[in-house]
């Protein structure tokens, strides 16, 4: 796949909540085969992510019908006796190897933010074990305080403004 940054190229951009597409699937795949992770059964992984709830992804897809890259995302309530909060999850994040530092990347990242802001969301959470650089660049600080089942860094970003546009 080739990928452009030519400011007259169109990109589609599809919310998706039904983790069957052929298009996601496909990209999930690549994504998969690149961190050299195996699935021996894909069909239920796909599933489970149905099944799970609350699963949301943006998928870019070029004019040529490639799969440029997605975000994956859900709203994760934290509850404690006094307080609760729900924070928006990024929890798969991928663009294909040739498009990346093309600001897909920025582009999908600020999709996610933006639903989570007209959804009454205010914060963002995640984890990253390559990307530390690219969350901060976006305003994702660490949360040493805060561990994740997955060992990974957890970073967090405070989601300020009017709903509809994060910053």
């Amino acid at each position: 796949m080739k990928c452009s940054a030519n400011e007259n190229r169109r990109y589609l951009d599809n919310l998706i909540s039904d983790f069957s597409d052929s298009l996601f699937q496909a990209a999930f795949k690549q994504y998969f085969s690149e961190l050299g992770l195996h699935v021996r059964d894909w069909d239920g992984l796909f599933r489970e992510m149905n099944a799970d709830g609350g699963n949301l992804a943006f998928v870019r897809i070029s004019e040529r019908g490639d799969v440029i890259g997605f975000i994956q995302f859900k709203p994760l309530k934290f509850t404690s006796g006094f307080f609760e909060e729900t924070c928006g999850f990024i929890r798969e994040f991928w663009v294909a190897d040739a498009c990346r530092n093309q600001a897909h990347g920025s582009a999908l990242l600020a999709l996610a933010e933006t639903h989570f802001l007209k959804n009454g969301i205010y914060t963002s959470i995640l984890t990253t074990d390559t990307a530390t650089d690219f969350y901060e660049k976006h305003g994702y600080i660490s949360a040493p305080g805060c561990k994740a089942k997955n060992r990974d860094a957890v970073f967090v970003k405070h989601l300020v403004g009017q709903p509809g546009s994060a910053e």
